[in-house]
Formats: C-alpha cells, sequence, structure tokens
C-alpha cells in the first residue's frame, strides 16, 4: 500500500516543551518534520515558489489548477514530449518532474499559475494569519471555487504545515466523492474538454492568420503613406516642371492602396460566402440523409410486398393441388371474414377473387363513394380483421372505422396503398396462429356501446 503524501502534522505535540515531551514519552516532532526541508517558512514576506513547496504537494497542484490543454501546450517546450502523441498521464508526470527539479521549466510553471490565478492571490493576500487564510479556504470549498483558492493558499506567506495538510486532505477527499458519484459526468467532463481544446486550437489558428494578414495589410498601408508622405514633400521642393510626374505617381501609389484594400474586401467576402456554402452544404446532407433512409425502408416495405406477392403468384400456379402447410401464402384466411374498406374497383375485384379462392370471405366497402356510409357499422361486427388502404380512403370513413372496430374489439389493420402487393404482404406478415384464436373464439363480445347513441 502506498504511503500518503507526507505524515499528518502533530500539532499537539509539538506545543509541548522538552521535559514535557520526555515525561509524556511523545518527541517534538516527527523525524519527517525535523527533517531539512527546502519549503519556505510561514510569516515571510513574500509567496513560496511551486518548487520550494513539498515534492508531494506538486502532483495534487499540477493536476488541479491547470488543465491538460495547457499542460500541452507548456510542457513540451521543457521536455522531449511530443505535444499530440503523449498521453495524458506522461504530460502531468513530465509537469510534476519539472516542478519538482525547478529550473525554466518550474518557473514558466509558477507563471502561469499566477496569471491565471491572480484574482484569487490577491483575495486571499488580504488572510493575516492562518486562520482568516483557513476561513477563506472553507469558502471557497463551499462556492466550488477551488483551484485558484487551492494555487493562492498553498504559496501564500502564512500557509503552515497545518493549513497546507488541511487543504490537501480537503481535496483529496472531495476526489474521490467526485470519482465515486460523478463517473459519467467525468467522461463528459473529458469529451467536452478535449473538444474544447480543439476548437481553442483552431481558433487560436484562424486569430493568428486574421493577426498576420491585419498586420501585413497595416504595414503595407503604413509603407504607402510613408512614400506618399515622401513624395508631397518631393514635390514641394522640386520645381514646377516636376509637378506632374510626381502627381502621377502619387495617384498611382493611391491606385495601389485603394487595390490592396478591394482585394482585402474580397477575400472577406469569399471567406463569408465559402462559410456559408459550407452550412448550406451541411444542410444539404442532413436532408439527403434523411430522404435516403425514408427510401430505404420505403424500398424494404416494397421488397417485402413483392416478395410476398411472388410467392402468392407462385401459390397459385402451384397444380399439385398442396394447399395444407404453410405452401399457400393466403391459406391464413381461410374460413375467416374480412372487412376491406375503400380501395380500387380494379385491386379489390382481384382481391375477392384471391380471397374466394384461398376460402375467405372478403366483404368490400369502397367507404362512401358509391356504398352507403351507414353500411359500414352495419357490415363490421362478426368480421375477424377490417382492412383499409390509407391512400384510397377519406378520413370520415378511416375515423369511423376505427372507432367501430375499438368498441367491437376487432382488429384493424392499415395498408400502404391499395395494391394487391400490400393486401398479399399484409396476410404472409399476421401470424397464422392469432388469426387461428380469432376463428375460433369468433369475434369479440358485443360492445355495451349503442352505435347510435355512444
Amino acid at each position: 500500500m502506498h504511503m500518503p503524501p507526507f505524515r499528518l502534522a502533530q500539532t499537539q505535540r509539538l506545543k509541548l516543551s522538552g521535559d514535557d515531551a520526555a515525561g509524556t514519552g511523545l518527541r517534538a516532532a516527527d523525524a519527517c518534520c525535523s527533517a531539512p526541508s527546502k519549503a519556505v517558512a510561514p510569516n515571510t514576506k513574500r509567496r513560496a515558489r511551486l518548487t520550494e513547496l513539498d515534492n508531494h504537494l506538486h502532483c495534487s497542484i499540477i493536476g488541479t489548477c491547470l488543465s491538460t490543454h495547457e499542460l500541452r501546450k507548456l510542457v513540451p517546450k521543457f521536455t522531449g514530449l511530443d505535444r499530440r502523441d503523449a498521453t495524458d498521464l506522461e504530460i502531468h508526470h513530465s509537469a510534476v518532474e519539472l516542478a519538482i527539479d525547478g529550473g525554466a521549466g518550474a518557473k514558466a510553471l509558477h507563471k502561469s499559475l499566477d496569471e491565471h490565478y491572480a484574482a484569487a492571490i490577491r483575495r486571499f493576500d488580504q488572510a493575516a494569519d492562518d486562520v482568516a487564510l483557513l476561513a477563506l479556504w472553507d469558502e471557497a470549498l463551499k462556492n466550488g471555487d477551488i483551484p485558484p483558492a487551492y494555487w493562492a493558499l498553498m504559496t501564500h506567506p502564512y500557509a503552515t504545515l497545518y493549513v497546507r495538510q488541511k487543504a490537501f486532505g480537503d481535496l483529496h477527499m472531495l476526489s474521490h466523492l467526485v470519482g465515486a458519484a460523478n463517473r459519467a459526468d467525468i467522461r463528459r467532463l473529458v469529451a467536452l474538454e478535449a473538444e474544447n481544446a480543439e476548437l481553442k486550437e483552431k481558433i487560436e489558428r484562424q486569430q493568428s492568420r486574421l493577426q498576420e494578414i491585419g498586420t501585413q495589410r497595416d504595414a503595407t498601408i503604413a509603407a504607402l503613406n510613408e512614400q506618399i508622405v515622401q513624395l508631397t514633400a518631393l514635390a514641394t521642393r522640386q520645381i514646377p516642371a516636376d509637378d506632374a510626374d510626381l502627381e502621377a505617381q502619387l495617384q498611382r501609389l493611391r491606385e495601389k492602396l485603394a487595390d490592396a484594400d478591394q482585394r482585402i474586401a474580397l477575400h472577406t467576402s469569399r471567406r463569408e460566402a465559402a462559410e456559408q456554402r459550407v452550412a448550406q452544404e451541411q444542410g444539404a446532407a442532413a436532408a439527403l440523409r434523411k430522404s435516403r433512409d425514408q427510401a430505404l425502408a420505403l424500398l424494404k416495405v416494397a421488397q417485402s410486398e413483392c416478395d410476398a406477392l411472388e410467392q402468392a403468384t407462385l401459390d397459385a400456379s402451384d397444380t399439385s393441388g398442396n394447399t395444407d402447410g404453410g405452401r399457400a401464402s393466403l391459406a391464413s384466411v381461410r374460413g375467416k371474414r374480412i372487412v376491406y374498406v375503400g380501395g380500387r374497383p380494379g385491386s379489390n375485384a382481384a382481391l375477392k377473387r384471391l380471397v374466394d379462392a384461398a376460402g375467405g370471405d372478403l366483404v368490400l366497402h369502397d367507404g362512401g363513394v358509391e356504398d352507403r356510409k351507414g353500411l359500414l357499422a352495419a357490415a363490421l361486427p362478426g368480421a375477424h380483421i377490417v382492412v383499409f388502404p390509407v391512400d384510397c380512403i377519406d378520413h370520415d370513413s378511416m375515423n369511423t372505422l376505427k372507432r367501430v372496430c375499438e368498441r367491437h374489439q376487432i382488429d384493424y389493420h392499415p395498408l400502404r396503398t391499395a395494391s394487391v402487393a400490400s393486401f398479399v404482404e399484409l396476410m404472409a406478415r399476421l401470424h397464422p396462429v392469432h388469426l387461428e384464436q380469432l376463428a375460433q373464439g369468433g369475434h369479440a363480445p358485443a360492445s355495451a356501446f349503442c352505435l347510435r347513441h355512444g
């Protein structure tokens, strides 16, 4: 088992005198505390350096107060690690080694921390003793603003061993609580930090590019203005015979300046137009993906309908007389009463012949085009299945059909189209056991609702 970062401070024992310590059998201080240390003593007039802190504190300070993105920009400058290929653990380990070894790397880390948390350092500088320092630390724990407070406390002049130990212990236990309760949040945070780092790098590259373009433009304008001033001063000193040449040269320089401004404006407009085209192409690609998914779904349905119709055709052309088992595609409708509402006259007649040939009873109703709508409710009782194509039926008839089927507890199935293939595919898809159960038990018992009075 690994030892803790440092031993707990024996604050009560340190207050005993030498005689009292000898009488009680307690040491005045532990060996680790009495050993020479490079840490800065408390109550000095300056803050402690990162390299002056206890070596065991560097890991918590680096891991808490500096993000991985910041370390990837800083650590490779002082080590042989690759900025992109190195793992987060290698970057963190190298940063801790830089802090322990001191030198330029430790100074750069200390400077980065001071720049990030300057406001917290100023706030903690108001503490006049270790009690006030701990009060500020407890307030930061309650507010959740831990990284700035942790760095400001660890380097504060009044940060004693006990103060640093308490802050380290609070942070250590908080890491346990966070790791146990928020594993999913940590994974999302890591992904968001990676995405944020990529976006920051992209923004930095764009800003640097724009800054270079702006610098070049400013330099060009400054050079042209300087030439204009020189030529203007030269023109005032030359004889009047050269005024026309100087004026022409001055005009050419002004035209060059205007042309440079136009090119910059042109490139800016092209960039904006390209960004707009990218956004439009992304929207078009999303629409195409959606259309493709719909087409694939429709193709799958059409393929199943074609397969069912082909199987029905093969079964109809089978002259062997074998109609039992699963051979016949429409064998499941034998002895069943099926009500078909809507559709087209030609396909309805073909469906009537197919169902009759399979031994079933198909009752046709056009939904109110020529047949009376009042006959629709009367035709449903006693039916095993109700079928209607959604493309060849009016909304009023479809709503009436669904309402009556629900009252009488009759299964109803919408068809994609009024084609023979859609009907055959539905009959093949419906489980024969389900239809047999409906046939054996008959239709559901009559509903208690009245069709006229509700």
